[in-house]
């Protein structure tokens, strides 16, 4: 997927002014790249919009004005997309208890590598994890993912965990969604 540029950007008093319109088709675009495996995880496939928000909305909460700030959330983002054939996604793991997530977070250390895209053939994509976002004693609840699909539109989504396995279908809504970020 073709990378935010920084001209697709605008200063955050611009941003602030069309703020709520832009939020709204936002949200609109992430509804159907919204996955939920099981009851706490939760995979939020991105897209060039989805990334031109993240960064305008940190270009706002932090004021950011200074150009190499701006392209230093630009990069740190676009990260986010996948390549070509490739879906990238945001993995949240939702957990409110906070000693449970605690536990859960150092047990499931090895959980991203165990997620994984199933295809139409019953193949699976399994997942790229940052390897930023790990260190010896747990995961962040947040993590970062790539699926090399080849470029073919998932039928479901699944973990493969000793701790836990579940698999979820993929709405035909999702499919659309998917097929489209994937063609991008």
């Amino acid at each position: 997927m073709k990378p935010v540029e920084r001209q697709e950007i605008v200063d955050y008093v611009t941003y602030e002014e069309g703020r709520d319109a832009f939020r709204v088709r936002v949200l609109e675009t992430k509804a159907p790249r919204r996955v939920h495996i099981g009851e706490n995880l939760t995979l939020l496939f991105e897209n060039r919009l989805t990334v031109q928000y993240q960064v305008q909305e940190m270009m706002r909460a932090e004021k950011i004005v200074r150009e190499k700030d701006i392209q230093h959330e630009l990069n740190t983002y676009n990260e986010l997309l996948g390549d070509a054939g490739e879906l990238g996604c945001t993995l949240l793991v939702e957990i409110e208890d906070p000693a449970e997530r605690a536990q859960k977070l150092a047990a499931w250390l090895n959980l991203p590598e165990k997620i994984y895209l199933k295809l139409n053939d019953g193949s699976r994509a399994w997942s790229r994890i940052d390897e930023r976002q790990r260190d010896e004693g747990k995961i962040s609840s947040v993590q970062f993912l790539k699926f090399d699909t080849g470029g073919r539109t998932p039928v479901a989504a699944g973990v493969e965990h000793p701790a836990l396995q579940t698999e979820t279908a993929l709405t035909e809504q999702q499919k659309a969604a998917l097929t489209e970020d994937l063609a991008a």
